[in-house]
């Protein structure tokens, strides 16, 4: 059998997302009798009509639906070597592009990302801090070899991409010396009424801390939502109210802003993911952070 052409599978695509001969040829800027000709040629190659005509429109066939998802793949690989060798120097040092959902703990990004250079010191690597959605955006046009994330992939995403589970912890609070000392003893009923800071509205550690409060019947009062983890640490530092952080990190949140835990929950966790693509050829960085990610859940980091 002779090796396919991918200007065939090109124009068999355009037809499969037109609709039509004569949309799909406007759009590809050749004649509709062209089109058609490579159209015939390709079916005759592969011994099977692609195609149902209902009206106007010509609908995929069984046969028709399965070579258009390998379509799909082999186009996806063709822009996955094309970002794999833009990512590449003159020099041949890699580049490793990740993103960061901005609620992460710098230092467990940090932590977890230094790690990279273990593989190549000369490797580049380019980090995006943003929203979820629209890092899993530039992670389906290849843009990120990966996305580090407090969610797995949303439920019905089209994005093929795999959610791999880094680790998991509960929650710490703390506040500063002089008010961390008249919360120690019953905690965490202590915290009713006590001013407290939490994370952004809207985010996982938001939800997850105010509904444990209404299951244990206490009211902390709530003076500041920031989306900005370090901010939200400071004004605690500053004696302002209570503040909460994952475990993993409290020594480090004690050791840089000088206050003191009140108590810790495994009822909240928090979980930690890393995002890849489905690709046939993956970054040597993904599994790299895989497996340097789990090693820090196992003790707490300073």
């Amino acid at each position: 059998m002779a090796k396919l052409n991918y200007h065939h599978l090109q124009y068999f695509h355009a037809i499969a997302t037109h609709g039509s001969i004569a949309q799909a040829a406007k759009v590809m800027h050749i004649t509709p009798q062209t089109l058609s000709a490579q159209l015939n040629l390709l079916e005759e190659q592969l011994g099977y009509s692609l195609f149902e005509r209902k009206g106007k429109r010509l609908v995929l066939n069984d046969m028709g639906r399965i070579s258009f998802r390998y379509t799909q793949e082999i186009f996806s690989l063709g822009d996955e070597l094309l970002h794999s060798l833009k990512n590449h120097s003159t020099d041949f040092s890699f580049r490793f592009s990740i993103g960061v959902t901005d609620v992460i703990a710098k230092v467990f990004s940090f932590n977890l990302l230094k790690s990279i250079y273990d593989i190549d010191n000369s490797i580049k690597l380019v980090c995006k801090e943003t929203s979820l959605d629209v890092l899993l955006g530039e992670l389906a046009m290849n843009k990120l070899d990966a996305v580090l994330s407090d969610t797995p992939l949303p439920t019905g995403s089209p994005l093929k991409a795999y959610s791999h589970l880094i680790g998991k912890c509960g929650l710490s609070f703390f506040a500063d010396k002089k008010l961390a000392q008249s919360l120690t003893g019953d905690f965490p009923m202590s915290l009713d009424g006590i001013p407290f800071f939490t994370a952004g509205e809207g985010s996982n550690q938001h939800l997850n801390v105010l509904s444990w409060f209404n299951e244990l019947d206490i009211s902390p009062k709530v003076i500041g939502e920031f989306d900005d983890s370090v901010l939200t640490k400071y004004f605690g530092q500053a004696g302002y109210g209570i503040f909460c952080a994952p475990t993993m990190i409290e020594n480090h949140v004690v050791e840089q802003f000088d206050v003191e835990i009140i108590g810790r929950t495994n009822d909240i966790i928090e979980h930690y993911y890393l995002i890849s693509p489905e690709r046939k050829v993956k970054h040597p960085g993904v599994q790299h952070l895989l497996t340097e990610g789990k090693k820090l859940f196992k003790k707490p980091m300073s």
